[in-house]
């Protein structure tokens, strides 16, 4: 088979929170060239594109769009940047990856030779989601060959929607979370708070159950709770505030083990709305391999499979979230820990990758051979400048 290029439309930055999108595109750049296309940043000056290499085969794309644009001029200044980007990279026979339904709006006058929808969150149910979202994602499943979901949930929300719709949860990378099963130097900045911790990693956002944080640090002060990530589409004075509630900030996906190596017991403590409906947390299985107990509110995609295995503990009231941890706390590690192992010897990125490469080869080996067409109006390429 000809080689292709993959050319990936994406609503999340590469460098905001190391997670399934970055697994797999890691992954599809030891075979292939992969352009990670992130939504733009609205600045000063003339429309322009900040290319960087990552990797051997891996660029992210990062359109710079004047910030006095309308919506439509927003979306036209995307398509000829991304016109500039395919003619300056010379590619020409592509797949197109999406992972926003947004990117419909310049991307519809291509010709790729597959165009996959990689669906891992319900997007529509999102703060601040545009109105129009549901609108362009049935669109996009007309067009798209294939749909990969996130989790289960997702599948069976999205399978009457497209011919070849799979289920292709979020992996774990088994070897790099196993560090934290052992002694490892302690992060500066936990290394001063006391014990037992409680820990949570990832992104603190509209999904996350702030009362029952609160509700848990009130009554039990003597228990440390450490929140790692960043703080997103909620307000600073919004989150609780009390002695023993730490917030850490950001860390890289390398310093993630370290940080879990020093707690007690990991939270999965999602409020139960619209957003968190169809989430199916990769820092699930992360956890476990990490060799901690687990406790959850009622998660869909949690409970199926790892409650209903007896890998986590499911709590809804704030009094039975309290009673989870404190049974976790006196947790024997040593079949917990044999009943992971046997879960998570059939998990992995890799898998999850090949599964999914081996199905767009498929769709590519039956389809012709494509040409990017070129954009419409030259000359307003042309005039674009690049950094």
């Amino acid at each position: 088979m000809p080689p292709y290029d993959l050319v990936c439309l994406s609503h999340l930055r590469w460098d905001f929170v190391f997670q399934r999108p970055q697994h797999l595109l890691t992954r599809a750049a030891r075979e292939r060239r992969v352009f990670f296309v992130e939504e733009p940043m609205l600045t000063d000056g003339a429309p322009a594109l900040q290319v960087t290499q990552r990797g051997d085969n891996l660029w992210t794309v990062v359109p710079r769009i004047p910030d006095d644009l309308s919506p439509a001029a927003v979306q036209a200044a995307q398509g000829q940047l991304l016109g500039r980007l395919f003619v300056e990279h010379q590619i020409r026979r592509y797949v197109l990856w999406y992972y926003t339904p947004m990117a419909l709006g310049f991307t519809r006058h291509l010709r790729p030779i597959a165009s996959i929808y990689d669906c891992m969150d319900e997007l529509a149910a999102f703060d601040f989601a545009p109105p129009e979202m549901h609108a362009y994602e049935a669109e996009l499943f007309r067009r798209v060959d294939l749909v990969f979901t996130g989790g289960q949930s997702l599948y069976e929300a999205k399978r009457a929607q497209h011919a070849r719709v799979y289920a292709l949860p979020s992996s774990v990378d088994v070897a790099h979370f196993a560090r934290a099963r052992h002694a490892m130097p302690e992060p500066a900045d936990q290394a001063h708070i006391g014990r037992p911790r409680l820990g949570f990693f990832g992104v603190i956002d509209e999904r996350m159950d702030l009362e029952l944080l609160a509700a848990v640090a009130a009554a039990r002060p003597d228990w440390q709770i450490i929140m790692v990530g960043p703080v997103a589409k909620i307000a600073p004075n919004a989150l609780p505030r009390h002695a023993n509630i730490h917030y850490l900030g950001a860390k890289t996906y390398e310093q993630l083990p370290a940080y879990i190596a020093g707690w007690d017991v990991a939270l999965l403590p999602f409020a139960r709305n619209e957003s968190t409906r169809f989430i199916s947390p990769t820092k699930t299985p992360e956890y476990l391999a990490a060799g901690r107990p687990v406790v959850s509110t009622r998660i869909r995609d949690v409970v199926r499979p790892y409650g209903e295995l007896g890998l986590v503990r499911i709590a809804d009231t704030s009094a039975a979230f309290i009673a989870a941890i404190d049974t976790a706390l006196a947790d024997d590690p040593a079949e917990r820990q044999r009943l992971t192992d046997d879960l998570l010897s059939h998990m992995s990125w890799d898998r999850t990758w090949q599964r999914m490469a081996t199905l767009i080869d498929e769709r590519v080996g039956r389809g012709s051979l494509h040409v990017m067409t070129p954009p419409a109006d030259a000359h307003a390429i042309a005039a674009l400048s690049t950094d």
